[in-house]
């Protein structure tokens, strides 16, 4: 009989070590541009799974291909570079291989609106219990500047001298649409509120999507203009309401916070369930062969 897929979503592992966040820190360095928004979300990070106490050896970080594409290989973790845009199945298939494992996905807005958009709406819907980290710089920031999904419409930059004739996509709205348990978006220049994001999506059971705006000050210096027009959710916004987390993703000011978040059973919980009816079944093979001759 097929061992039954354990019914662990939220890592028993979480809890166990006391490190400090540097103990995180891979012997690998950083290379990314000085004053990238991806020093915050990475800094933001150590903190986070010190804060959590979990054990490196129980954590995987995944990602795609981009800037973010390097983040694995700078934590002191299990880590895999996978391809451009495939990032939510490699981790889905980590978790499913290993339900005790804290999985945590890292993408970019090209890598995870572009290419590896396709896979979004099915890791939502599925609510497969890992944290998606997309940190959002606006632009294609490794490829030199060209314009991405969530580029502003008629952007100017070498790829698109006379502007962009695209309108960007809403990541927010996109994953609320979707049917993601946890929804929210934070801002790189805002560590301490980024950190308590990243630990709220890894202890919540679920599919949990955290945008990050994280400024490519080479091709695209957004600094000073997310300083200007994000602000924090208003403090009466109730984040089990979905409506009114789509009406707040759709408003000129770009809010930070958690939008949205919904109890429910995981992708994993979900197949222990259908493994259990199954496996409570006689097999037959001619029977199952025979339903298909008909």
């Amino acid at each position: 009989m097929t061992q039954l897929m354990k019914d662990t979503t939220v890592s028993p592992y979480i809890g166990t070590v006391q490190l400090k966040p540097q103990e995180y820190k891979s012997d690998v360095k950083p290379i990314w541009c000085p004053g990238c928004g991806d020093f915050g979300v990475l800094s933001s990070f150590y903190k986070a799974i010190a804060d959590l106490g979990i054990p490196p050896e129980q954590a995987v970080i995944a990602s795609g291909i981009g800037c973010s594409g390097r983040f694995p290989a700078f934590v002191e973790a299990y880590g895999f570079h996978g391809v451009h845009g495939r990032v939510l199945p490699l981790a889905t298939g980590i978790k499913l291989a290993n339900p005790d494992l804290v999985v945590v996905a890292v993408g970019g807005d090209g890598d995870a609106f572009s290419i590896g958009a396709g896979h979004l709406p099915h890791a939502a819907r599925r609510n497969v219990d890992i944290t998606y980290i997309v940190m959002d710089n606006e632009i294609y920031g490794l490829t030199k500047g060209q314009p991405s999904p969530t580029s502003p419409h008629g952007i100017e930059r070498k790829a698109s001298p006379y502007g962009s004739a695209e309108y960007p996509i809403n990541p927010i709205l996109m994953a609320l649409a979707y049917g993601a348990s946890f929804v929210a978006r934070g801002f790189s220049s805002r560590p301490r509120d980024v950190t308590e994001l990243i630990k709220q999506g890894i202890t919540h059971k679920g599919f949990a999507f955290i945008q990050v705006y994280s400024p490519c000050v080479t091709f695209y210096d957004t600094y000073d203009h997310f300083k200007e027009v994000t602000a924090d959710l208003p403090a009466d916004h109730d984040p089990t309401d979905k409506l009114a987390a789509m009406r707040l993703a759709m408003d000129e000011k770009l809010y930070l916070g958690v939008f949205y978040r919904e109890d429910r059973p995981s992708f994993v919980e979900n197949l222990r369930e259908v493994q259990e009816k199954a496996s409570a079944r006689p097999f037959d093979l001619e029977q199952l062969i025979n339903r298909y001759r008909s």
